[in-house]
């Protein structure tokens, strides 16, 4: 007991420590250093301090705004707690979007994943149910709300399903439960924290036997920096950070959007994603029309799911020209072809075909 009080002891004076660093102001408040910053996160991962601690530091650490050497730290604390599987695999793309999801033009990257699948690209999608401050659609709300998958229970069953179907989806809840904990906080807490940048760059399935890829955005300027630094730390061989619609991975369709390209091969590439200097003329149209179109739609989530399935079976609809951008982007990013527009066509031509439909409804069903 008294090794326990002593040790608790220990474990208050540190945070302390950090809290009188970071949170006294615009103008006294000091930066941590990396191991202070991974240590502080730490704890409050493993719960050692108080829920008052712990949500003062996370929107002190925010409000300071945090520095390369502190989001280092970060994310180093998440990782080494993330749950990783291997996965016998040649390659793998993880698409990370916000955890918060999208809640204004309808975003279908939850249906580009089994179209990069199709295109010989087995893909995944890394999520959570909707966090703050957004609130707004997921790839995990998708496949539980809607298709009424159990989101807990089956991550193995997950894992298997992406090596046999080549795509699929994974979850914070069990990728990542020390980080699923903190929940309720963040839900307190309202405002974005820390956590929502660094959390999109952990790697739950490692291909073992190939290259890993990540897809994943920025939405306030600056903090591709500390995202690209991450990268050269993690085990991603290739990692894609961009400023997509809404901060998702869809690039350069409703503004320029810089991407970054981080390769382990090669120095950090900056590209300019806009539509209408990617595709031909005919493309670019089809894509901004869709765009447009879906802009000015009212909808719920049967309603986009409509959409999206609609483009699964035929590339009919408005869904149909963005899920083929996001596709054929992302496939030409990593290297997989030549142009944006050959990455495009190939999409399409996947979509016209209408088996990812089968297939996306096969691996839902396998689930239950």
């Amino acid at each position: 007991m008294k090794k326990n009080l002593y040790e608790s002891s220990l474990v208050d004076s540190r945070m302390k420590s950090y809290l009188q660093k970071i949170a006294t102001g615009p103008k006294m408040s000091k930066d941590l250093t990396e191991m202070e910053a991974e240590d502080a996160l730490t704890l409050i991962l493993k719960d050692e301090v108080s829920k008052v601690k712990s949500g003062v530091f996370l929107i002190a650490a925010r409000m300071k705004l945090e520095t390369l050497e502190e989001n280092i730290g970060y994310w180093k604390a998440m990782d080494k707690t993330t749950i990783r599987h291997p996965i016998q695999l040649d390659q793998l793309l993880q698409i990370a979007d916000p955890f918060d999801g999208f809640n204004r033009v309808p975003y279908f990257g939850f249906y580009t994943i089994p179209v990069l699948a199709a295109m010989g690209l087995p893909t995944y999608g890394h999520s959570a149910p909707s966090l703050p401050p957004k609130f707004g659609i997921t790839f995990e709300d998708i496949l539980c709300k809607h298709y009424g998958v159990n989101p807990k229970g089956n991550h193995r069953q997950r894992v298997e399903l992406i090596r046999q179907f080549q795509f699929g989806y994974i979850n914070m809840q069990e990728a990542h439960p020390l980080l699923e904990k903190l929940r309720d906080l963040r839900i307190e807490i309202v405002k974005r924290t820390m956590l929502s940048t660094m959390e999109k760059i952990l790697m739950p399935l490692e291909a073992q036997t190939g290259e890993n890829y990540l897809a994943t955005s920025y939405f306030h300027r600056g903090y591709e920096t500390s995202m690209i630094e991450v990268a050269k730390l993690s085990k991603f061989n290739l990692m894609i950070v961009g400023n997509g619609a809404e901060g998702t991975t869809l690039y350069g369709v409703h503004k320029p959007a810089k991407v970054f390209i981080e390769s382990e091969k090669e120095k950090t590439k900056e590209i300019l994603c806009q539509i209408r200097t990617m595709f031909s003329e005919e493309t670019n149209s089809e894509i901004d029309d869709a765009y447009k179109a879906l802009k000015s739609e009212e909808y719920d989530l049967p309603k986009f799911v409509d959409w999206g399935e609609s483009a699964l079976k035929s590339g009919a609809g408005p869904a149909g020209p963005l899920i083929a951008c996001q596709a054929g982007t992302l496939f030409h990013l990593c290297g997989l072809v030549l142009s944006f527009q050959e990455g495009y066509d190939a999409a399409r031509k996947v979509l016209q075909e209408g088996f990812c439909y089968k297939k996306l409804m096969q691996h839902i069903d396998s689930l239950f």
